[in-house]
């Protein structure tokens, strides 16, 4: 009887090595000098904005992470490889995320071009649109399918968890504090910042995904070392690249501090707020006692009339009684949110 992992295995394996063939022909990014793309007049912070927008129209359509990725991928080859004009920029970007739905998503999530046009803003026709459709799918080739870094994170992904099944309950699939997908979505929403920073633009799809996946290995096992080794191995990386992106990576990485999922929980601390409340009692029994002892509906009447100076943020007027220095001091001291701190796991 056949080792059903050594079959997987040689399966992940011949995954792998397609994608890498796919990415040596067709992975190709704009050379920038003096700031601007090479022959043209695109600067470095216009081409990353770009990818920005395109991360914002790739979830308002609704499209998958590998979307977006293969419409980046396919921005950045037509950059490198024609001289284009900055007012043609958004248009390329819109065209390049629209071919990538047609290979990625489904026709029922597409819809009709003319609707992602309206729906994202855009002023474009849609004879522009499928005119520079054209244009891109001559300058390529016809031939846009690349390997992109969210395609090398599920096939490393499944290799660790394959050769490695004692990882499982930390980045498979799933345990008492991991749901089931998370560390792939993490690494995913990673993925997709780090393609939007042009310090790391240089870098292979492969050995970007590598990086981030590392950075979370050290974190998991002792025995990282060894699994990196076998990886960089199979994927064929040169380990000065990617010792330097993998640094690049972290740097970036902790900038945007993902130290907590998008869902992360937060809970009222209310232990702030008894201790903010008996610093101001002393603060507060002066101002009472200040108002004097007289009837009590002129006291409500300054208790209302305080609540909505603070409600609506307004200064007090001199010479009214509102308009003293406890006033002012009460007024620094109120936050417009109660104080929060992360769940611990």
């Amino acid at each position: 009887m056949k080792n059903p992992g050594a079959a997987e295995s040689r399966r992940l394996d011949g995954l792998l090595e397609a994608a890498l063939v796919r990415e040596a022909r067709l992975w190709k990014v704009p050379v920038f000098k003096n700031g601007c793309i090479q022959g043209a007049d695109i600067s470095s912070s216009q081409h990353q904005e770009m990818i920005l927008w395109l991360g914002e129209m790739n979830r308002l359509f609704r499209f998958c992470p590998e979307t977006f990725a293969l419409g980046v991928c396919v921005l950045n080859r037509l950059l490198s490889t024609v001289k284009a004009q900055t007012k043609y920029l958004k248009c390329i970007a819109f065209t390049s995320l629209v071919l990538a739905a047609k290979i990625n998503e489904e026709d029922e999530v597409i819809g009709s071009v003319k609707g992602l046009v309206v729906q994202s803003g855009c002023n474009f026709s849609t004879a522009e649109i499928l005119r520079m459709e054209r244009i891109i799918l001559d300058k390529l080739h016809w031939d846009l399918y690349t390997a992109t870094p969210i395609d090398f994170i599920h096939i490393f992904h499944a290799m660790l968890v394959s050769g490695h099944p004692h990882l499982i309950p930390s980045i498979g699939l799933g345990s008492g504090k991991r749901p089931p997908g998370l560390q792939v979505a993490l690494w995913t929403r990673q993925v997709q910042h780090c393609m939007a920073c042009h310090q790391l633009w240089q870098f292979k799809g492969s050995t970007l995904a590598l990086a981030i996946i590392t950075l979370e290995l050290e974190a998991l096992t002792p025995d990282w070392f060894s699994m990196l080794t076998d990886l960089l191995k199979k994927a064929q990386v040169d380990s000065a690249e990617f010792i330097h992106c993998k640094e690049v990576v972290d740097e970036y990485l902790h900038s945007l501090e993902f130290s907590l999922t998008t869902n992360a929980v937060y809970i009222f601390d209310s232990t702030r707020i008894q201790e903010e409340e008996r610093a101001q009692s002393p603060t507060r029994h002066l101002r009472e006692s200040g108002r004097g002892r007289g009837d009590g509906q002129q006291g409500d009447s300054d208790e209302y009339y305080d609540g909505f100076q603070n409600l609506y943020n307004e200064e007090a007027t001199p010479g009214t009684e509102g308009s003293n220095h406890d006033d002012s001091f009460e007024q620094e001291d109120i936050s417009s949110c109660p104080p929060l701190h992360p769940a611990v796991n």
